[in-house]
């Protein structure tokens, strides 16, 4: 179990892994950041801990169920000349789910919902429970491809698994300070949706069989995000940001 241990090639993969689950973690990253700003600010950090912790463990089952994980490339059904995977359907389904999530979520930050009633006592625990299952569900769709590149970079299991765990902890530490600043900046926000509804876009077009490379989007958003920066530090000169509707119980 341990003898990779004295593998060069070992190490070399885990730090591939490591690396590539980290790049490929900005999506869940930036959609973790915008479930848990709707919670309220004493419970941020513990939804923060359970959706990433959760969906370590729904990655590591992926893992532990290779031979299920790589079945989902073969075609099992075809439509009007398309075959049709079960990688496809995950695909399609999380991408139309980041589309119809990241619309709502500029909807309600622009408008604000219009209800002036206040949250029952059991909403808090409810919009735990609900935002820390969303963050496990898309995860899966997020890791999906990284689980299966996985499997083709590293023979041992141990190294996929551990490469898993170091990610998901930068991600902890990463992820309260991107939550901070996002919600101090409401433009980045908007921004920040919008790059989700980009990837859903393409998670879509992927799930047809239409490969966009998403380097392309990394590097639209991260021009955009330093022209934002950028007029961030010039608005701080002039006036205070604009301020977004907040979710009920949020405040």
């Amino acid at each position: 179990m341990f003898e990779w241990i004295a593998d060069p090639q070992a190490w070399m993969a885990l730090a591939t892994l490591t690396l590539l689950e980290i790049v490929l973690g900005i999506d869940n990253i930036i959609f973790l950041t915008i479930l848990v700003n709707r919670m309220p600010p004493e419970q941020r950090h513990r939804t923060r801990l359970f959706g990433l912790g959760f969906a370590m463990i729904t990655r590591i089952m992926l893992l532990l169920s290779l031979a299920w994980v790589m079945s989902l490339t073969k075609p099992f059904l075809e439509v009007m000349g398309m075959s049709v995977s079960g990688r496809a359907m995950i695909l399609i389904g999380g991408g139309l789910f980041l589309l119809w999530k990241s619309a709502m979520e500029i909807f309600d930050s622009l408008e604000g919902s219009g209800e002036d009633g206040q949250p029952s006592p059991n909403a808090g625990s409810a919009a735990f429970f609900s935002i820390v299952l969303q963050i496990a569900l898309i995860d899966i769709v997020f890791s999906l491809d990284s689980v299966i590149t996985a499997v083709g970079l590293a023979k041992d299991v141990p190294v996929m698994v551990i490469a898993i765990m170091i990610s998901v902890g930068v991600m902890m530490f990463a992820a309260k300070a991107i939550g901070d600043f996002v919600d101090a900046h409401p433009s980045i926000k908007i921004l920040a949706l919008s790059f989700l509804m980009l990837v859903g876009t393409l998670l879509v077009a992927e799930g047809f069989g239409q490969h966009i490379s998403r380097g392309y989007v990394y590097f639209a958003m991260a021009f955009s995000l330093g022209v934002e920066m950028l007029n961030i530090r010039m608005r701080k000169k002039t006036r205070e940001p604009v301020k977004l509707h907040k979710p009920e119980g949020a405040e």
